[in-house]
């Protein structure tokens, strides 16, 4: 079992973690980098534990060993379904998103059809949603809407219409949006969703958020998670690099 026969089912919190509870709770430590290693995420894992972070975002792939590496440490699993271009059929992404809860996946992260929304094709927006939402009956839904590449008034439509599809979160990035200026969250973009959304239709700030300040600010503006890489480097009130 390796890391995990030296840490505790309730590990130590460490100085950081006790003065920012409210950020450790809401981070999905996240690795989808393609080269991801087992040993990369086993790391993953035991950071994830030692820091009680919400859950961990990985690839479909390897969702079996996270669940068995965090059992019992009271960190979810997620993954992530139709990444990172949401172009799949729907009912593919509904057969992912089955079989990564078959094997013990706590909530999925869902990629929007960006092409059907630049098209402004919005009831097969919804639909493709739905199907997903409905596969995934009483599991969390967070619908990644990929906000770098829209207008204001494609997010505000996309959002509304992932709410009204099921989703339990509106999220607003992957990671790998490029050509663009921002390609992860922003703190305008946070306001906007939490000022159009439903009170308990939930935000996932994602992309971008490396160090303690824009961590503390995308949760004053209304996020409810935040996707990240750097969470370990967050809690210790660092800085970091890197692309999620």
């Amino acid at each position: 079992m390796g890391w995990r026969t030296s840490i505790s089912k309730k590990p130590t919190m460490t100085q950081s973690v006790s003065r920012h509870p409210e950020i450790a709770g809401k981070i999905d430590h996240t690795l989808l980098k393609p080269t991801l290693t087992r040993m990369e995420l086993e790391t993953l894992c035991r950071e994830a534990t030692e820091w009680q972070f919400a859950t961990v975002c990985i690839p479909p792939c390897w969702v079996t060993d996270s669940v068995r590496l965090l059992n019992g440490t009271g960190v979810g699993t997620i993954t992530v379904v139709g990444f990172p271009l949401g172009y799949a059929h729907s009912s593919v992404k509904a057969f992912e998103a089955r079989r990564a809860i078959d094997d013990g996946a706590s909530e999925i992260d869902l990629v929007v059809n960006l092409s059907r929304i630049k098209s402004g094709e919005w009831h097969s927006v919804e639909s493709d949603i739905a199907e997903t939402v409905r596969a995934c009956a009483t599991i969390p839904v967070k619908v990644i809407i990929e906000t770098a590449y829209l207008t204001q008034e494609e997010k505000t439509a996309a959002s509304l219409v992932s709410e009204r599809a099921g989703a339990a979160f509106v999220k607003t990035s992957t990671g790998f949006a490029t050509g663009v200026p921002a390609s992860g969250a922003t703190i305008e973009d946070i306001r906007h969703l939490r000022s159009i959304l439903r009170p308990g239709t939930r935000i996932k700030a994602s992309g971008g958020i490396r160090d303690l300040s824009t961590a503390l600010a995308m949760i004053e503006a209304g996020a409810d998670r935040l996707g990240t890489s750097s969470g370990v480097t967050i809690l210790k009130g660092l800085s970091a690099s890197g692309a999620y």
